[in-house]
């Protein structure tokens, strides 16, 4: 983003912290109706065009957007979308991308309501591992060439009564409107959104071999000690390591894997 849209996004997300009352209902209404509205912006281009057209006053745009949406939202919902168009963007699909981001963190902030949010972030993360390791599956989720209500629906019926509301809501959201080949990448962001809600680092571990509960205790430990903050470990067990763990925190890669320390030594012999 541009630094006319990052300060867009910011008083968006400002009007969104003021929208949300502390309840579940208001939490979860806000975010499933972003998501409705982001869904006629990304079909209606030449709505969403003038919704973020600069040329225009930012009033005139808030005034088209409640001509539009007015009645049809909530009032918490339509503060938030009277907000962010009011904003001057650089890109149209900023706004668009900022009100998916704001309807996911409202979802995420009714699960913290309702003392949820942990769960949603550990099944956002098991989900996306479950894809990734099925191809088949990953393909079905993935192809954008597949009608939308059909990769919709595949995945209501994986999620349906084995999952909490706001993890079926965000899945449904993410196979919808997907912008990326990998829908796997799409859940672990979710998961690293949910983790940063709690404010925790998220811990990405590939294992040689799984981890025990007390291991995985010790090295959230260890990487909390290192980084300062609560540290939630996500482990993925990858046999080709041999032994040890490759953890990866943000962009830092700590590497105390066999394969690691053999390349390690390989590169000193060269």
């Amino acid at each position: 983003m541009y630094a006319a849209s990052r300060e867009a996004s910011s008083r968006s997300r400002e009007a969104l912290r003021a929208a949300l009352t502390g309840s579940e209902t208001v939490a979860a209404t806000t975010g499933s109706e972003l998501f409705a509205v982001v869904a006629v912006l990304d079909d209606q281009r030449s709505l969403r065009v003038a919704l973020a057209d600069v040329s225009v006053p930012g009033s005139a745009r808030a005034d088209l957007s409640e001509r539009i949406f007015g009645g049809k939202v909530s009032a918490a919902t339509q503060a938030v979308l009277t907000t962010a168009v009011a904003q001057n963007w650089s890109r149209a699909r900023d706004l668009v991308d900022t009100l998916v981001l704001l309807g996911q963190e409202a979802l995420l902030e009714s699960a913290a309501d309702s003392g949820r949010l942990a769960a949603v972030e550990d099944e956002l993360f098991r989900l996306g591992r479950i894809i990734a390791d099925n191809p088949q599956l990953e393909q079905a989720l993935s192809d954008q060439g597949k009608p939308t209500e059909a990769r919709r629906e595949l995945i209501v019926r994986l999620l349906t009564g084995k999952a909490e509301p706001t993890t079926l809501a965000l899945a449904e959201q993410a196979v919808t409107r997907l912008r990326t080949n990998n829908i796997g990448v799409a859940f672990g962001a979710l998961s690293d959104l949910a983790a940063a809600r709690r404010d925790q680092i998220v811990a990405h571990v590939h294992a040689a071999a799984e981890l025990s509960g007390p291991q995985k205790e010790k090295l959230s430990a260890s990487l909390q000690r290192i980084y300062g903050k609560a540290v939630t470990v996500h482990v993925q067990v990858d046999p080709t390591l041999l032994s040890g763990v490759v953890v990866r925190v943000g962009d830092d890669v700590i590497d105390g894997s066999a394969t690691g320390r053999l390349e390690k030594l390989r590169r000193a012999l060269s």
